[in-house]
């Protein structure tokens, strides 16, 4: 019985959720599995992907073939580099414990840049909020700018032409 490690979907639509699952490869693709592996949801930024990683390497070791999109995954959680750690184990190339401070120094590095990307998503959010309210901000003082001038002026016209006829009345009186 060939066995694949493929991903399932749930989810409504447009909103695409994953099982990654082993299943026979001639099941259908939402139909029955042999076992739940993880999950993986692309709706989320970095997206998520929940993995037992041991659980995989078993499948992996017993001859299951990842499809192409199942593969980027157990690559992107290290199960692949498990496996291949566990093939150099056996041949004797390493020990247990030089394979198990690979992998872990490995998922190390991985968590930080996981890590570096969520930050640097979340500053340019916050960046693009503060843009946002300094530019709202601008346009409110020109609004209000714009709209208290105006009834400034005509108090300022008026005064200037209640004063000019004063002015002249004075003038007037002056040269009489």
């Amino acid at each position: 019985m060939p066995v694949k490690i493929r991903l399932q979907r749930h989810g409504k639509k447009g909103k695409p959720f994953y099982w990654i699952v082993a299943a026979d490869a001639r099941s259908k693709r939402d139909g029955k599995y042999l076992e739940k592996l993880g999950v993986y949801n692309p709706n989320t930024n970095p997206a998520t992907v929940e993995l037992n990683v041991d659980g995989a390497v078993t499948w992996l070791q017993n001859g299951a073939q990842p499809t192409d999109t199942a593969k980027t995954l157990l690559s992107y959680k290290g199960a692949l580099l498990k496996n291949h750690l566990a093939g150099g184990v056996k041949k004797g190339a390493l020990t247990e414990e030089q394979a198990e401070a690979k992998f872990t120094a490995w998922l190390e590095e991985k968590a930080a840049k996981i890590q570096a990307k969520a930050d640097g998503l979340s500053d340019a959010e916050a960046k693009a909020k503060a843009d946002a309210l300094a530019a709202e901000k601008a346009v409110n003082e020109a609004r209000i700018a714009a709209a208290a001038p105006a009834p400034v002026e005509e108090e300022v016209a008026e005064e200037v032409s209640e004063e000019a006829p004063a002015a002249e009345a004075k003038a007037s009186n002056e040269e009489e």
